[in-house]
């Protein structure tokens, strides 16, 4: 039967690095149950459809074996994800939340960015620079988006709520940074495969 499996040139990630991203999207998970129990619904949907999202990226990216009968499947849940995001981009909206709306459309961009990574040719050199600089200005904003929930966490009428957003944003921050590090690992095998390849 068919599979879809890594690049056997792409090098294992390290144990440490495996057991600290899988912390990390374990914590995220939990988020949901946070979000679930002291959250909007708006923010229940955004942090679930999200978490759903996170964990393709990492079987795209992370090498994992996938029966190609099963890519229809995660394609449509990836849609239905990626709906659950738009309504919540459109729930921050109607809701003037508009710290949560300026945060979710910069993680579009990131996503989107993310995306152009995995699927530009890896020769294309400069096309991987300009999306890498895109990609740190994005997450500087992100980073200023934390920092700001927590100084509401300290002044804010609502500190609790203030302070789940700034520990969500945090694990989001680190979980992507996970997420390129699997992507730049991929690009990099490519790369190393083609200098070992013998000429023809």
């Amino acid at each position: 039967m068919a599979r879809v499996t890594a690049d056997p040139s792409k090098p294992r990630p390290r144990r440490g690095f495996v057991v600290f991203k899988w912390i990390i999207y374990a914590l995220l998970a939990g988020d949901v149950v946070l979000y679930s129990l002291y959250g909007r619904l708006t923010e229940l949907i955004d942090t679930a459809a999200w978490l759903v999202l996170l964990m393709l990226f990492e079987w795209e990216t992370g090498g994992w074996p996938l029966r190609a009968r099963w890519i229809p499947v995660l394609h449509g849940v990836r849609l239905l994800a990626s709906i659950a995001v738009v309504v919540a981009v459109i729930g921050y909206a109607l809701e003037r939340v508009w710290l949560d709306f300026f945060n979710e459309t910069t993680w579009l961009g990131v996503i989107a960015l993310l995306e152009l990574e995995v699927r530009l040719p890896p020769d294309a050199v400069r096309l991987h620079r300009l999306r890498r600089m895109l990609a740190a200005v994005l997450y500087l904003a992100l980073v200023g988006f934390l920092l700001t929930w927590a100084a509401m966490g300290f002044g804010d009428e609502n500190p609790q709520a203030a302070w789940l957003d700034t520990w969500d944003a945090l694990l989001w921050l680190i979980a992507f940074v996970v997420i390129e590090l699997n992507v730049f690992g991929v690009r990099d095998a490519g790369r190393t495969a083609r200098r070992a390849a013998p000429a023809r």
